[in-house]
């Protein structure tokens, strides 16, 4: 399944701990059921147990210190179980887990009318900073703060500030904490949707020259063995045929070499030899073929992405024309390669003009390709490249209309 591209951190968007929410292995499973078991002690012991202590010699009616002491149970368990619970749950899910924890964190409280025992919501504004967008989350740190000094100095005249401070403090430490877990959460989830953007392109690109590749090859390789077969079935002199699996024996070996320099991504392509090659498969068609001597015509730079405009175009001509001429046109920023075979629509939707299309835009080149004026098919690769860069272009290399 593919995951959503990461969104920027920001105090209005949600926590979102999807990064945590990868499969859990039994090892790991059981390592966070310890770490639950171990907060689970240092709240009864930093939190619960003092609480109690008050609450039980403060004196009280024993019904709310009864009913208290439950809701002090009630909360610390909830604390517990809001970071487990609460981060995969809707934002609805998560406001109510806040509100209810706020709600056992003031209950004893005001049943007790002890606005010291405020200072126990670090516990809920904890959890909301882990589920609430941070704008929110402060709000209500501030407010149980403000709340707590309106109370303090209406009921005694005097404000507790260590109470206060130890409020504050901690709902602005954790405020922190949390938002550099989340940063960094995300920026693992960037670092692991770049890793699978690389092993996607990587994929693509090998499928793509492995096409090139191979479809040029193959193809030819079958046309002259066609032509193989016809010779040695003619009865005529065997001289050709060797001649032809004399050839076929080298293009097979430069297919194994090009498959091979392709895996490993050192594979180049010569423009030259790429006009070469298509001189060979052509005349072993029967295809009357109109090349250019040279590649000199073509900016150097260019050379690479026009040897494998030419390859794929002629590979077409081989495997979806009933072509008797093919033409090849070379100028400084551009290459057209034109037949007088009807249109194939296979031709046109395969992968191979998408591939040639894809490398055309690397290099901020345009691709064209359908029915030519006088009929047949046409290729025409077009790079767009400065003035400065401009060279002489002979009368075989006229722009195309």
């Amino acid at each position: 399944m593919v995951q959503d591209e990461p969104e920027e951190f920001s105090i209005r968007s949600w926590p979102d701990w999807s990064f945590r929410g990868e499969p859990l292995d039994g090892q790991r499973r059981r390592g966070r059921r310890a770490i639950a078991v171990v907060a689970l002690a240092n709240l009864s012991s930093l939190f619960l147990i003092a609480r109690f202590v008050g609450v039980a010699d403060g004196g009280r009616d024993p019904v709310l210190a009864g009913v208290s002491l439950g809701l002090v149970v009630c909360y610390g368990v909830g604390c517990v179980l809001a970071p487990w619970f609460g981060p995969p749950a809707s934002h609805r899910l998560r406001i109510a887990i806040v509100a209810a924890l706020f709600v056992l964190g003031a209950a004893p409280a005001v049943l007790l009318g002890s606005p010291d025992y405020l200072t126990d919501l670090t516990y809920a504004i904890a959890s909301g900073l882990m589920l609430l967008p941070l704008r929110y989350s402060l709000l209500l740190g501030l407010a149980t703060a403000l709340a707590q000094i309106g109370w303090m100095q209406l009921a005694g005249g005097r404000v507790n500030w260590a109470l206060v401070a130890t409020l504050a403090a901690v709902t602005a430490a954790l405020g922190v904490v949390f938002a550099l877990v989340f940063t960094i959460g995300q920026l693992r989830a960037a670092r692991a949707q770049v890793r699978r953007l690389a092993v996607d392109q990587e994929r693509e690109r090998v499928a793509r020259d492995l096409h090139d590749i191979l479809g040029h090859s193959l193809s030819t390789m079958t046309v002259k063995l066609g032509l193989t077969r016809r010779i040695l079935e003619s009865g005529r002199d065997p001289g050709p045929a060797m001649t032809e699996v004399v050839e076929l024996e080298s293009l097979c070996r430069q297919a194994l070499s090009d498959v091979r320099a392709t895996v490993s991504d050192y594979r180049t392509v010569s423009l030259t030899s790429e006009i070469a090659g298509a001189r060979m498969a052509l005349r072993a068609a029967g295809v009357r073929a109109e090349l250019p001597a040279t590649a000199d015509e073509a900016l150097p730079g260019l050379h690479g992405v026009f040897g494998y405009v030419v390859r794929e175009a002629v590979t077409n001509v081989l495997r979806h024309s009933d072509a008797g001429r093919c033409s090849i046109r070379l100028g400084r920023d551009w290459v057209e390669i034109a037949d007088d075979g009807t249109v194939s629509a296979e031709a046109v939707a395969g992968h191979g003009l998408t591939g040639l299309a894809e490398r055309l835009d690397a290099v901020s080149g345009v691709l064209e390709h359908g029915r030519a004026p006088g009929g047949g098919f046409r290729v025409l690769a077009r790079v767009p490249v400065p003035q400065s860069a401009a060279q002489p272009v002979s009368a075989a290399g006229t722009e195309p209309a």
